[in-house]
C-alpha cells in the first residue's frame, strides 16, 4: 500500500525532523519545508538512505503568509499528513519592553502557523481526508510570568487547532494537538531542565505517528504534564499572583 506524503513545516527544526524520521520509518515518503531549504539537503539524503522513502525540500517561510498559497501548489503532491513543528520562544524579556519583538513571537507562534493550516485545512477537506498536527505547548495552558508572550500565542494556536478540530470533525480530516512539555533541543539548550518531565525529540516524534494513527485528538507527550498543568490551572488566581512560574 502506498502511504500519503508528510509535509514537515519547520523542517530544519530538532521537532520536525524527528517527526519526519518517525514518519519516514513507517514508509511515508517525506516533504521537508523551511527556510534556505536548499542547506536541507544533507538532512533529507539521511532520510532518504536511511528509511528507503522519498523525500524533497521546499523553500517555505511561515511569516509570508502572501506566499502560503502558491507554496501549496508547487508541491510535488499534495500530502495527506501535514505537521506543523514552526515555533519561536524569544526572550520575555524583550518582548516586554519591544512590541516589535513581542509580534515576532505571536507571529511565528500563533498567526502564520494558522494561516497556513486553515489554507491546508480547506483543501484536505475539499478532498475529503487528511491528518493535520499542529505542535503547540503546555505554556498555551496558563499565563505564566516568565513566558506569558510565547504562551499566550501557543494559547491562541491550540484554540485554533480545538476550532479547527470541531470543524472538520464530519468531513474525514482530522487535527491533533501536541503540547510536549520540555524537549531536549537547541532551542532549550542551556536550560536546566528536570530529566523527568524532558522528552527526546526522537521520543516526541513516535508519540505525533501513535497519535495520527489513533486519532487522538490532544496528547501531552509525556502523560506527567497533563497533572502538571492541571495542578498548575486549578491554582486559585489570588494564589498564582504570588508565585514566580
Amino acid at each position: 500500500m502506498t502511504l500519503p506524503p508528510v509535509l514537515i513545516l519547520g523542517g530544519r527544526s530538532d521537532i520536525g525532523l524527528a517527526c519526519a524520521h518517525a514518519f519516514a520509518a513507517k514508509g511515508h515518503p517525506v516533504q521537508l519545508a523551511a527556510r534556505n531549504a536548499a542547506a536541507l539537503q544533507p538532512e533529507a539524503t539521511d532520510l532518504g538512505l536511511r528509511h528507503a522513502v522519498p523525500v524533497s525540500t521546499h523553500e517555505f517561510d511561515v511569516l509570508d503568509t502572501a506566499g502560503h498559497a502558491a507554496f501549496l501548489d508547487a508541491l510535488p503532491a499534495a500530502p495527506g499528513i501535514v505537521v506543523c513543528a514552526i515555533g519561536m520562544m524569544g526572550a520575555q524579556e524583550a518582548s516586554e519592553i519591544d512590541f516589535a519583538a513581542a509580534a515576532q513571537v505571536m507571529r511565528s507562534n500563533f498567526e502564520a502557523p494558522a494561516a497556513i493550516l486553515g489554507l491546508v485545512a480547506n483543501r484536505m477537506e475539499a478532498l475529503g481526508s487528511g491528518t493535520i498536527v499542529g505542535i503547540s505547548s503546555v505554556a498555551g495552558d496558563r499565563g505564566r510570568a516568565t513566558n506569558y508572550v510565547y504562551g499566550s500565542a501557543k494559547a491562541g494556536f491550540t484554540a485554533f487547532l480545538s476550532g479547527l478540530r470541531n470543524r472538520l470533525a464530519q468531513t474525514g480530516v482530522h487535527v491533533v494537538t501536541v503540547k510536549p512539555g520540555f524537549v531536549a533541543t537547541r532551542m532549550t539548550a542551556g536550560m536546566d531542565l528536570p530529566a523527568r518531565l524532558t522528552a527526546q525529540p526522537e521520543e516526541l516524534g513516535a508519540a505525533v505517528v501513535t497519535a495520527v494513527i489513533r486519532k487522538r485528538n490532544v496528547i501531552y507527550v509525556r502523560p506527567v504534564w497533563a497533572l502538571v498543568m492541571a495542578i498548575i490551572r486549578t491554582i486559585p488566581e489570588p494564589v498564582f499572583k504570588r508565585l514566580k512560574l
